[in-house]
């Protein structure tokens, strides 16, 4: 599904990534754990294609394109998806708007036809069902004056609904409370198949008693320094990153 090597980035001239190397096949739930400024959050924007950041080397293949140049709406077309650890709010512009035009421009690069709004209608509530949330949750506007736990929802309501190839999840346990995280947990459990894949960059073990991985990286000081399973992921939890970092 993706494929990064010798990847080196930076952000007003500060190093950050210093040649990560990470491949994930379709059908696999990876995780990155490390410590604030590993570089994590970094990784997750510069696979996105968030133009603050400085490609330095390396590159990014995704199902075998190129995507180290391309732009953030075009990776977006191809499958990929982040959400977010601090969604932002839109005001004035819907859920219910911004979700429907997300998947007709799909459709469209696709060569598919629009979805017409009983179809989209018939699907979003399907969805929200499962996640706890009132279909008036799709006449709000995106993330403005929802609480920390509606915002995560909202991205995994927009992961289901837009059934990414490739999701890439930063930090989206942060902040929720156990009813919230389980229910983020339940979507993307929901979502994961043997065509699409997922990475998981978080600091907690709690999200992954929920989203059980397949595999598990560290990355220290802008380099993964270590791979393995859940047992990688125990060991943290008892010790800490200071052996790892050794």
């Amino acid at each position: 599904m993706i494929k990064i090597k010798n990847l080196e980035a930076s952000i007003e001239e500060k190093e950050i990534l210093k040649g990560i190397n990470l491949e994930i096949p379709n059908g696999e739930v990876h995780v990155i754990m490390g410590r604030n400024g590993s570089g994590k959050s970094t990784l997750a924007n510069v696979i996105a294609g968030n133009e603050a950041y400085d490609v330095d080397g390396g590159s990014i293949h995704m199902n075998g394109d190129d995507i180290t140049e391309m732009s953030i709406e075009n990776r977006a077309l191809q499958g990929l998806f982040l959400c977010f650890q601090y969604p932002v709010a839109i005001p004035g512009v819907s859920m219910a708007y911004f979700l429907r035009a997300a998947l007709n421009a799909q459709n469209k690069h696709a060569g598919k036809e629009e979805m017409d709004a009983l179809q989209f209608l018939t699907s979003a509530k399907k969805i929200l069902s499962g996640l706890g949330l009132d279909d008036s949750f799709l006449k709000r506007s995106i993330n403005d004056g929802f609480s920390g736990g509606e915002k995560k929802k909202s991205e995994i309501l927009q992961l289901l609904m837009l059934n990414p190839k490739l999701a890439v999840l930063d930090e989206t346990d942060s902040g929720l409370d156990v009813d919230a995280l389980r229910t983020v947990a339940k979507g993307v459990n929901e979502f994961k198949n043997e065509q699409n894949s997922v990475l998981i960059i978080t600091h907690y073990q709690r999200l992954l008693e929920y989203i059980k991985p397949d595999v598990v990286h560290i990355m220290i000081d802008g380099k993964i320094v270590k791979t393995g399973d859940m047992a990688l992921v125990h060991e943290v939890e008892k010790n800490g990153y200071a052996g790892l970092a050794k």
